[in-house]
């Protein structure tokens, strides 16, 4: 039976190389000196942080330049609230949202099963969501209408099995 993927993946080299090129601009721009302005990245994270919040936007608006760039969705950027540093600065942490949640695999069920396709069954496995039916054709319309709406995180259909 024909079947596909939905996925929420973040290709972290791809982030790596976008935090890299920002880090690199924010040193050699005239606006960011004497801010002592930075940007980190972790595993599940990226910090930045600068001399005060209009510096901080000014980060962030590099960093997500450099990451549509580079073919990540902002989608997959939760930004938390700006916090005190040391020494009077600001920093934020914009954590990476990587995998399907049970409410998000959840909505997609339920939008798949909006879609009224006969034949066509979904189900959550783990991180993704297996969607299976009997024609292709259904799956192909299903996959577009999945990339048309909107869940708040990036998805990519994948796998796709005859």
């Amino acid at each position: 039976m024909p079947s596909f993927d939905v996925t929420s993946i973040v290709d972290m080299q791809e982030v790596r190389n976008a935090t890299d090129q920002a880090a690199r601009e924010i040193n050699q721009r005239y606006d960011f000196k004497g801010t002592e302005s930075s940007i980190e990245l972790s595993e599940e994270h990226i910090t930045i942080e600068s001399s005060s919040d209009d510096r901080l936007n000014a980060l962030r608006t590099v960093l997500e330049e450099k990451l549509v760039r580079r073919k990540i969705s902002l989608k997959a950027l939760e930004y938390l609230t700006a916090e005190d540093s040391a020494g009077g600065r600001r920093r934020q942490i914009v954590a990476l949202t990587s995998g399907i949640n049970s409410e998000k695999a959840k909505e997609i069920n339920k939008f798949i099963k909006t879609l009224g396709f006969k034949g066509l069954q979904s189900q959550t496995q783990g991180e993704q969501v297996r969607v299976t039916g009997k024609k292709r054709d259904d799956l192909q319309s299903a996959i577009s209408k999945l990339k048309e709406n909107d869940f708040g995180i990036p998805i990519q259909c994948g796998n796709f099995r005859d």
